[in-house]
């Protein structure tokens, strides 16, 4: 890992200004075409005349990015540098980035700051891409072993309000310790095996909450996961994502610092949405938002100091004060159902992740931007600079060798 000064890390932090959006006209507000009629309820499905519009803008943006050679393009090779913040540290990575349409692509990473092996991650139609490869299919999945109660993360959810942990088991992540306990600096302690607050496992995400059935295989969560992030480049790449299905809709115009914006509503597979951004004079795409549950929930006690450092996506609660070790059951079941409400209410509290598209340029007759920008909320995440795109160049096939 690359240590970083403060001040570096405050200058990536920098590179991302809260964007004001201020929606100028929406689909709703549009004049109807006939008598007025009562305003559709949010879940109904969007209208002809916004899906029309939609497929225009892309057809714009399409036209700008490249127009004949955008139709002409077959395989993509990108290569090129990210930093990345973790914790206290800006995390430097070399990446490569494979794409064969429609539907191959695989990013690997290499850490030249850090004793690791490089990192693959894609996907082949349907099949996982992954070097190393993800765990296997925890307990409580099919075909798994049985789940006991206490199993968090297992389908086996938390064990009964003031029934003690099992022998041996520590606290869970982020829980507040027992009254008269010292809090660890930075929060709770992960059990031994787990990340630290706020950072998911590998194949983790997709997987359900503890006490919300059972999680999800990690190599379909992997997959699906990597899907919808290639989902989100393509985007910005090609006005379009080949790897799966996504429908349009014309949803508003906005004005921004880049200026004004058309603003489209996506959506996919496994509840997949977000908000897509396209520039209104140069027709460039600008940006996708869209929005998740926090990436952790950190439960504190009254009084005690806030964790030194908090993974972006992660929230910190303050949780009522724990009762003496002495305390009756009553007051144990009372206790652990007020901290499980305060956890699944910020849970239920959704983040905005913001990918930024900017730097466009000439590229064998495609324009292609050369620097994203992750944030979540206000604070950046990661920026990414590619130094280097090959246009319709042979791809070996064994780099899209899906895992057994």
């Amino acid at each position: 890992m690359a240590s970083a000064r403060p001040t570096a890390i405050a200058a990536l932090m920098a590179m991302v200004v809260p964007m004001m959006v201020v929606p100028i006209m929406t689909a709703s507000s549009q004049p109807p075409a006939s008598a007025p009629r009562p305003q559709a309820p949010a879940a109904a499905a969007p209208s002809a005349e916004s899906v029309k519009r939609a497929e225009q803008v892309l057809a714009d943006a399409r036209k700008a990015l490249g127009g004949d050679k955008m139709a002409e393009l077959k395989t993509l090779v990108a290569s090129g540098r990210t930093r990345r913040v973790r914790g206290n540290n800006l995390v430097p990575i070399e990446f490569e980035v494979l794409i064969e349409l429609p539907a191959k692509y695989v990013r690997v990473d290499e850490f030249p700051a850090e004793d690791a092996d490089p990192t693959s991650a894609g996907f082949n139609g349907d099949a996982l891409i992954q070097i190393p490869p993800p765990p296997a299919a925890p307990a409580g999945l099919p075909g798994a072993g049985p789940v006991r109660p206490g199993e968090a993360g297992r389908g086996g959810g938390p064990p009964p309000p003031g029934a003690p942990p099992p022998p041996g088991a520590p606290p869970p992540p982020g829980a507040p310790p027992p009254s008269g306990a010292t809090p660890p600096a930075g929060g709770a302690t992960p059990p031994a095996g787990m990340p630290p607050p706020g950072v998911m496992p590998p194949g983790a995400a997709g997987a359900r909450p503890a006490g919300r059935g059972p999680a999800m295989d990690p190599r379909r969560a992997r997959l699906t996961t990597l899907k919808q992030d290639y989902a989100r480049l393509a985007l910005g790449l090609f006005a379009a994502s080949s790897a799966s299905p996504l429908t349009f809709s014309w949803a508003a115009m906005a004005e921004a610092p880049q200026g004004r914006a058309d603003v489209l509503d996506v959506k996919g597979e496994d509840n997949f949405t977000l908000r897509y951004f396209i520039h209104s004079e140069t027709r460039l795409p600008i940006m996708v938002t869209w929005n998740t549950p926090p990436t952790n929930v950190i439960v504190t006690v009254p009084g005690q100091p806030p964790p030194s450092t908090v993974a972006p996506g992660a929230v910190v609660v303050t949780g009522p004060p724990a009762p003496a070790k002495d305390a009756p059951k009553e007051e144990m079941d009372t206790y652990s159902k007020e901290v499980l409400a305060l956890r699944a209410k910020a849970q239920a509290t959704s983040v905005e992740h913001r990918l930024y598209f900017a730097d466009y340029r000439d590229v064998d007759g495609l324009k292609l931007p050369f620097r994203l920008r992750r944030a979540i909320g206000t604070e950046t995440t990661e920026e990414t600079t590619f130094d280097r795109f090959r246009v319709n160049t042979k791809i070996e096939q064994r780099k899209f060798e899906p895992i057994k």
